[in-house]
């Protein structure tokens, strides 16, 4: 089926809902580890707090990608569905997440939060493939990671906002400030909102071969077997960018589970206060808390506000990127390698920061590279692989995220970062080294096809 070329508008509603999943992204990527670190976790244990992200991401991307696949509607279509069960359970989750009254209930609800955004994430990576014809892969990806910025931006300054218009930061031991709680409730009705948008606004392809397609969807209990052949025959230039990934994402969720404690103690000197520090039935030691307690709070929302900031880098170059793609074609494989190294250097840089103002050039160069891992591999990929099971495909791509973060997970980051010393801004130096091997690995890539959109011979 030829398929044919999409305004950006289109392209805009097809990708819009990212809007939504981006938010929940943002406020699990930037507050999470607050609000365990609030729940009492010490930051040793934060990493393996988190493994419920990527193991989740490893379980149901495969799962959803693979029922998407077969699925079709001639009133919904065949990946939005996913779109709208993902968004109402991950809307519920993010309103109750920050009411949690224990650690263990925190842990769980990212559990389900991060199971359903990946409901929700992985039909919109295939449904760029479905939609676009080859010549706006990178365009499509790169449109897309223009929303995802926005939605980082946006979602990472909503508790500094919040709490700009008044409402409190400060809570008692063990309880979760309210403009966290106000900041969750915005996200959640932003998630459900932008999702809604992109399915009544969006439709879809039909199967090329409606017979072949019921043919094989009548097929029974040929998941696993489907599954593990796809592992079994992936391509090449599949296996080298799942290299590029692992390292990528190495750095991504170790900024994520533990910017927050790094960055308040080494940037803002405002460590989260230790319960057993404190003798809570004398006052001066009870206010003692409250003091270092509510200072913590401040911090924690100043660096959301900062790594809200590469959101907004990432949003510039994916900006940037969607102008020139439009009109040209570019060499994806050097684009990537010199964001991550761009990356790679904001992450070392976070060691060095003479104070919090400079924080923001740090994450400048973040977002370069996380603008680049939102758009590029993918494009790479989707240009490699049969389009038929561009879903399964993407869902088990997604093994080459979600390994890496289970192995900073389970003690890879603390194992690594003591290496360095016991300071909790080492880890932000593994990130940085991880993102330059990441860069590196990019001069595995060879195909041409990858590399660069190939116009087919007439």
């Amino acid at each position: 089926m030829k398929k044919r070329t999409l305004s950006f508008w289109e392209i805009w509603n097809m990708s819009f809902g990212f809007l939504g999943i981006q938010f929940g992204f943002a406020l699990q990527g930037g507050f999470m580890s607050r609000i365990f670190q609030t729940l009492g976790a010490d930051k040793d244990a934060i990493p393996l707090l988190w493994i419920a992200a990527p193991l989740t991401g490893l379980l149901v991307q495969p799962i959803i990608g693979y029922m998407s696949d077969r699925t079709w509607s001639p009133r919904w279509g065949r990946r939005r569905p996913y779109f709208l069960i993902g968004a109402i359970l991950s809307s519920i989750a993010l309103f109750m997440v920050p009411h949690s009254p224990a650690l263990w209930v925190a842990a769980g609800f990212l559990w389900i939060l991060d199971a359903s955004i990946n409901v929700s994430m992985e039909p919109f990576r295939a449904l760029v493939a479905d939609k676009l014809p080859e010549s706006q892969r990178s365009y499509g990806f790169v449109v897309q990671t223009l929303i995802i910025g926005i939605g980082t931006w946006v979602a990472s300054n909503l508790p500094w906002l919040v709490s700009q218009l008044g409402v409190s930061d400060a809570a008692p031991m063990g309880v979760v400030p309210m403009s966290v709680k106000v900041a969750f409730a915005m996200g959640a009705v932003v998630f459900l909102t932008s999702i809604l948008y992109t399915v009544f606004t969006t439709t879809e392809y039909p199967p090329e071969d409606m017979a072949a397609f019921e043919k094989e969807k009548a097929k029974k209990n040929q998941f696993i077997p489907d599954i593990l052949n796809n592992i079994g025959n992936m391509p090449t230039t599949m296996k080298k960018l799942g290299l590029i990934q692992f390292f990528s994402w190495f750095a991504f969720f170790t900024m994520w589970s533990l910017a927050n404690p790094a960055l308040t103690e080494h940037v803002f000197h405002t460590p989260a206060p230790i319960e057993s520090a404190y003798d809570l039935s004398i006052p001066a030691q009870a206010e003692a808390f409250d003091v270092a307690n509510t200072a913590f709070q401040k911090a924690s929302n100043l660096v959301g506000s900062a790594l809200g900031v590469y959101g907004l880098s990432s949003m510039a170059f994916a900006l940037v990127l969607a102008f020139y793609t439009s009109k040209r074609r570019i060499n994806r494989k050097y684009v990537h390698m010199v964001a991550l190294f761009l990356g790679g250097i904001g992450f070392l840089s976070m060691y060095f920061v003479p104070s919090p103002e400079f924080l923001k050039y740090s994450f400048v160069l973040v977002g370069i590279a996380w603008g680049s891992i939102l758009s590029m591999p993918y494009a790479m990929l989707s240009s490699s692989v049969d389009p038929n099971k561009m879903g399964v495909i993407m869902g088990i791509f997604n093994m080459f995220i979600v390994i890496p973060q289970i192995i900073a997970a389970i003690g890879g980051i603390n194992v690594i970062s003591n290496l360095i010393g016991d300071e909790a801004i080492n880890a932000m130096l593994v990130a940085g080294f991880s993102l330059i091997i990441a860069g590196c690995c990019n001069l595995l890539i060879t195909d041409k096809k990858a590399i660069s959109y190939q116009p087919e011979k007439e």
